[in-house]
């Protein structure tokens, strides 16, 4: 019963071995038991971590353009080790984060057209935000968006926090 339940989740999507282990607990599938057949599949390689892991960044990096921390947040959630999921979102640089931020806010950008340079600039910090992208970056790709559309930086009143943040 075990692999049973193993391979039909298997099958539907990828599933790290966390995700695996609870659904055969669910079931009442014994501990010695899930153990057993968690440790065979790894060592064929049905159930692989750090390949989830990997996959899962450049997915929905690229996807949906989730920052580092984001994306490590969700592969913790899915049970996959703290080491395993630091190694997996350290393939997405510095560059390639801003650059998905940058290209977050210009898609959104005239959805706000509308809007007040403030209420502009807090929309689209916050989308950045919820996305995981950290609150320094955030306000300055906004702020160096909105003037490259002719916005007065005298308009944005922020003050953005350290770029650490």
């Amino acid at each position: 019963m075990a692999r049973a339940v193993a391979l039909r989740r298997l099958a539907a999507a990828p599933q790290t071995r966390a995700q695996l282990d609870e659904a055969m607990a669910r079931k009442g599938v014994p501990d010695d038991v899930r153990h057993r057949v968690l440790d065979r599949f790894s060592d064929v390689k049905l159930i692989d971590d750090a390949a989830f892991a990997a996959a899962w960044v450049e997915s929905r990096h690229s996807g949906r353009g989730l920052a580092r921390r984001a994306l490590a947040q969700e592969l913790r959630n899915r049970g996959v080790e703290p080491e395993v999921a630091e190694r997996a979102v350290e393939v997405v640089s510095a560059d390639q984060e801003e650059e998905a931020a940058r290209a977050l806010v210009a898609r959104r950008l005239p959805s706000t057209g509308r809007l007040e340079p403030a209420a502009r600039t807090r929309r689209l910090v916050g989308m950045l935000g919820r996305k995981g992208y950290p609150a320094g970056l955030a306000y300055r790709v906004v702020r160096e968006c909105l003037e490259a559309e002719g916005v007065d930086e005298t308009e944005l009143s922020f003050e953005p926090p350290d770029e650490d943040e």
